[in-house]
């Protein structure tokens, strides 16, 4: 075999190893995500950790759009690693549940110290890129923009029930 034939015959074992390099490295980024977002701070004399979801859930209004916003760009990472529809909808209920819940004051910002949506999705993520598997289609892309923006609807909708109920009960005390 000349040394021609041996450079060419390399070649294609490459790209598959840069794509699992790619996925590995997208599986750290959303683990890095995760962490920061739940678990990256100890709430001082406890072992207790938070991360920054529940504190940008504080402010009010935009905190649990932006918390979740950010959370849902693990669906992004996922899409792009090629993870199958099934884990992309259990990271989707993750969101929706903390989304949900979060969007209650206070509480919502308890129930998302102890959920830590963003751990489990980063998770699930990381536990897939250990694996080989396909690139992402178009029908993949189009199935979590349909899932991101149904999540966008439901916390839109949550907090348009949330105000109309504080609006009823301000009028029964008022």
């Amino acid at each position: 075999m000349s040394k021609h034939e041996n450079s060419s015959h390399q070649s294609p074992p490459q790209s598959p190893n840069q794509r699992a390099w790619n996925k590995k490295d997208l599986g750290q980024i959303a683990k890095a995500l995760g962490q920061l977002l739940d678990s990256s701070l100890t709430i001082p004399g406890t072992s207790i950790k938070i991360g920054l979801d529940p504190i940008i859930g504080l402010i009010p209004g935009i905190g649990d759009f932006l918390s979740n916003a950010i959370g849902s760009s693990l669906l992004v990472l996922a899409t792009k690693a090629g993870v199958p529809r099934i884990v992309i909808l259990r990271m989707s209920l993750n969101i929706a549940i903390n989304m949900i819940i979060g969007a209650i004051p206070v509480i919502g910002d308890l129930f998302s110290i102890w959920f830590k949506s963003n751990v489990q999705n980063a998770q699930l993520l990381h536990r897939h890129c250990q694996r080989t598997v396909s690139t992402p289609n178009l029908s993949d892309w189009v199935y979590v923009g349909g899932i991101v923006l149904g999540l966008l609807l439901l916390l839109g909708a949550t907090g348009a029930c949330l105000f109309w109920f504080a609006s009823w009960l301000l009028g029964l005390l008022a």
